[in-house]
């Protein structure tokens, strides 16, 4: 692993260092020392046609984002989500589990199995009956997957990730295009695209067997329409039908793929609202709101929204949508009033950087915390400094306006939905693909300035012979885009390594407690309401089938509507009916214990680690 990082990393720094020689025409913003770095580079030009160029670079990007997204791809253990797009995927369903008894773990594990018999049609309706996602992702996953031999009888991890990694590296050359169209520049396109191949952000939601790459493919669609749509009003020239017809499709894919797309079309209308407003201040004409390029605009609002009311019966019609969101619902006391607001900040930052922060040890994340605090304080002065220069340019101000615009409106969504609808949306760190291409295409267009400073923002340091520099840290504008991508670099390694976004749920760590510490057959109990308490156990069952071992365990899903006691019963009989002796597990179990348990000795857990996602007391039944 040390031998590829360290071989990457050499690789990565020369692939970046192509772009002096390929974009220094596309900003009109100039910088003295390039010319060596041209004449440096003149070999590369002379060998390579020119239209070679981009359309290489644009793959070197690429091969960046996707080496990334497949490094430890089946390295970390599926999560509740991931078990409900396996399962759903293969059209089976969670209804097939038993519950209230006794179950080996080939049992709790059958709806992993692939089943030839499924249709798509079973796919569609067990989501549209059990789940609260509309199905576009998962009916690609359904044919995606019979691409793969199974894994020891189940369906396969690594292609079950392997979609939404490429997917994840097909935004990039896709980005590249809503940088370039936004601002007419290869030079911030080509940055845009780099970063969204380094970003910790869209290393981790690639890295997971769920919808959001695709998402945010489509996000990247719409804002592209947008930004077209964009000029034509200021140009005031009729949007073209096929632009029209495209973003319509688009929108229309996203609401498929994701409800929370409507996020993107609400800030989408907000910003189109400010542009009508704008056109009305220049002039008095009220009519403008009716001219050619409008009236196609209300025609793709029209055709969106009929493309996502066609989804209404399905969620009204859905009986355990508000079962599965109850964990971003709940009151707030005294300090919890402003998690909302650190968690989007923390969200945010870790778009473009993540360092191990999150580690159990002192020793890591002191260093960590130190490092980013340090690069943000020196990082965020300098960003800002190029969004403020692309405004003084009149064709790039209406861009980061309409960029900006997008972010800020999303955000204030956010905190809508979180403090007046009670909804805590931030709570949920891939809820942000909604504005994530649109942050990026911002962080591209500041680092175009940084790569071609103005003079006026570049300072001569005293006693370095007149070297030039941004800030007062002594470092020039290429060199600190280079900074700047190595830092999210290192952060999607963190990523990869599990020390950023890591795993709420960590069966294997458990699975190796259980191994440690029960010499007799075990019972792992826990309390069912949703799909999401079967995949836990999942989770650790899946662990054990790989592990092989814990021949004689045995686990129970003890089901709760709205009493607890029901869960206390079904526990109860369970325990009757097994011999002794057996270790018994109560994990992640809310209910008052069972009679029979208290004629078991309970361990003292005080010894034995926590383990993420898995909240456990254990019984020895003689």
């Amino acid at each position: 692993m040390r031998v590829f990082f360290q071989g990457a990393f050499y690789f990565y720094k020369q692939i970046i260092s192509l772009l002096p020689a390929s974009a220094t025409h596309f900003l009109p913003l100039a910088d003295k020392n390039s010319g060596s770095q041209r004449k440096h580079w003149h070999n590369w030009q002379t060998r390579l046609p020119p239209s070679w160029v981009h359309p290489l670079l644009i793959l070197m990007w690429m091969l960046v984002g996707i080496s990334l997204r497949l490094v430890n791809l089946t390295a970390k253990p599926p999560w509740t989500d991931e078990f409900a797009t396996l399962v759903f995927s293969l059209g089976n369903t969670f209804l097939s589990v038993p519950l209230d008894q006794a179950i080996a773990p080939d049992i709790l594990l059958q709806p992993l199995q692939p089943n030839p018999a499924a249709s798509i049609g079973d796919v569609i309706h067990n989501l549209a009956t059990q789940d609260s996602h509309p199905p576009l992702y998962f009916v690609l996953a359904y044919q995606w997957m019979k691409l793969f031999p199974s894994d020891g009888g189940l369906v396969s991890l690594f292609g079950a990730r392997l979609l939404p990694a490429i997917i994840g590296a097909v935004s990039i050359p896709c980005v590249y295009v809503l940088g370039r169209v936004a601002f007419r520049s290869r030079l911030v396109g080509h940055l845009t695209a780099v970063m969204m191949a380094v970003s910790p952000y869209g290393v981790f939601l690639a890295q997971e067997a769920r919808h959001y790459t695709l998402a945010i493919l489509w996000v990247i669609g719409s804002l592209t329409c947008l930004v077209i749509a964009t000029r034509h009003i200021q140009n005031r020239t009729p949007l073209p039908i096929w632009v029209a017809l495209l973003w319509v499709g688009i929108n229309a894919l996203g609401i498929a793929t994701h409800y929370f797309f409507t996020l993107t079309l609400c800030t989408e209308v907000v910003v189109l609202i400010f542009l009508a407003w704008l056109q009305l201040q220049n002039s008095s004409k009220f009519s403008l709101l009716f001219s050619p390029p409008w009236r196609r605009i209300y025609t793709v609002v029209i055709g969106t929204c009929v493309a996502g009311l066609i989804w209404i019966p399905t969620l009204l019609e859905n009986e355990n949508r508000g079962a599965l969101t109850e964990w971003i619902r709940g009151s707030r006391v005294g300090l919890d009033w402003f998690s909302p607001i650190f968690q989007a900040l923390g969200t945010l930052i870790a778009m473009i950087s993540l360092l191990p922060v999150e580690s159990s040890q002192a020793l890591v994340v002191i260093p960590s915390g130190v490092v980013m605090l340090t690069f943000f304080i020196w990082a965020v002065p300098i960003l800002l400094r190029g969004i403020k220069i692309q405004l003084q340019h009149p064709e790039n101000r209406m861009m980061i306006q309409v960029l900006a615009g997008v972010v800020i409106n999303a955000i204030a969504l956010f905190f809508i939905f979180t403090y007046f609808l009670g909804i805590d949306l931030t709570r949920g760190a891939r809820y942000n693909f909604v504005y994530f291409p649109a942050i990026v295409v911002l962080l591209g267009a500041s680092l175009a300035v940084c790569w071609h400073p103005p003079q006026e923002w570049m300072e001569t340091e005293p006693g370095k012979n007149g070297i030039t520099s941004i800030g007062k840290w002594g470092i020039n504008g290429k060199k600190a885009v280079m900074l700047v991508w190595l830092m999210g670099f290192f952060s999607a390694v963190t990523v990869i390594c599990n020390l950023g976004y890591q795993k709420y749920y960590r069966p294997d760590l458990f699975v190796q407690l259980i191994q440690q510490t029960s010499s007799t057959p075990v019972l792992i109990a826990t309390t069912h309401k949703t799909y999401v308490h079967t995949g836990e156990m999942m989770g650790v069952a899946r662990e054990i089938k790989l592990a092989n071992s814990l021949q004689n365990s045995l686990f129970l899903l003890a089901h709760q509507d709205r009493d607890p006691n029901a869960s206390t019963i079904a526990l109860e009989n369970t325990l009757k009916k097994l011999p002794r002796p057996f270790d018994l597990w109560l994990v992640n179990f809310h209910a008052p214990v069972a009679e029979t348990v208290k004629t078991c000795v309970m361990s003292g857990t005080q010894s034995l680690p926590s383990i993420d996602g898995y909240e456990y007391e254990l019984y020895h039944c003689q």
